[in-house]
């Protein structure tokens, strides 16, 4: 009786170990997460980030106020002076969770705590990999079964329709001189100001990588060096900054064609919202396993001024 009594509390010793093994690994492992970097995920750097909504939001509201009325000639003693008022909207954007999880079984803790090394670190790499790859989706073309709006296919925008052959069948860059692909960078790029008179100038366009490498590697004419990219860039009234995106290519784009992007890079214009950023929670004990828990809330892209983003496709 005495030994099976001890042998319960020696394994109940061995457990508790390992628990605490496991808790200091995590914290190593929590702090290294964080800090790493994945560039080839660009919605964050290209789109405006939010975090203001707060962990307990379900949705995020925002409105846009209109004026009207005009001002008269009226005489000294006037009693109809016209009137002015202001007009609200109010739209709503619904606030979603993403999700996933990671752990070690028993075995794989005592193996890590018999040798003496380390926690594997890519399990946790992939749980936060695997919700920013969501959430860069998201960004680009939204969700609509969630209800998540995107920048990309976002039916607000303006679409741009760029010259073809005269029959409608689409010429990508490669077809075109240099001259032409300089009257479709212009064309996008006076877009927003022309319909907005005046009032949107964007500032940075996107493209696919393919036809970004074209116009910085492909002289404007053959007596220069100067290339297609950097005459437009120098030239330019609006555009200040050209990236590339691969969802932007014919392969990624539901589209079916490559498409040139232009906007304004500012938060009074477009938000990724983010109410609750990447984050794990307490270590959860499920049979033989050790479980860690990840979270994100996001609410897609808002769009508080369509006019200041234009889309056209077949470059």
């Amino acid at each position: 009786m005495t030994k099976r009594f001890d042998t319960l509390d020696r394994q109940s010793k061995t457990d508790g170990d390992e628990t605490v093994f496991f808790l200091r690994q995590l914290e190593h492992i929590k702090s290294k997460t964080y800090d790493t970097k994945y560039p080839e995920l660009k919605a964050r750097s290209l789109i405006p980030m939010s975090f203001e909504a707060g962990a307990g939001a379900a949705s995020i509201t925002y409105r846009q106020f209109s004026q009207t009325g005009i001002a008269k000639i009226i005489a000294n003693y006037a009693q109809d002076l016209p009137r002015v008022d202001v007009f609200g909207k109010e739209f709503i954007a619904m606030v979603r969770s993403l999700g996933d999880a990671y752990g070690w079984t028993v075995q794989e803790i005592r193996a890590a705590q018999m040798a003496g090394t380390p926690l594997e670190q890519r399990k946790a790499n992939a749980a936060r990999r695997a919700i920013l790859s969501r959430e860069n989706e998201i960004a680009w073309f939204g969700d609509v079964e969630s209800g998540l709006g995107g920048m990309l296919n976002n039916p607000n925008i303006t679409s741009v329709t760029l010259p073809n052959d005269g029959t409608g069948a689409v010429i990508d860059w490669d077809q075109k001189t240099p001259a032409q692909v300089l009257r479709d960078l212009n064309l996008m790029a006076d877009t927003p100001s022309n319909l907005s008179q005046g009032i949107e100038s964007p500032d940075t366009m996107l493209l696919p990588l393919e036809q970004y490498q074209y116009i910085f590697n492909t002289p404007r004419s053959d007596t220069t060096d100067t290339s297609i990219g950097k005459w437009f860039l120098d030239n330019t009234p609006h555009i200040k900054n050209i990236e590339w995106l691969h969802q932007l290519s014919a392969a990624a784009h539901p589209s079916g064609l490559n498409q040139v992007v232009v906007y304004t890079r500012s938060p009074d214009k477009l938000t990724l919202e983010i109410p609750v950023d990447f984050e794990q929670f307490p270590v959860q004990e499920k049979n033989l396993e050790f479980v860690v828990p990840c979270h994100e809330r996001i609410a897609g892209i808002i769009i508080y001024y369509p006019l200041s983003i234009a889309i056209g496709g077949g470059i």
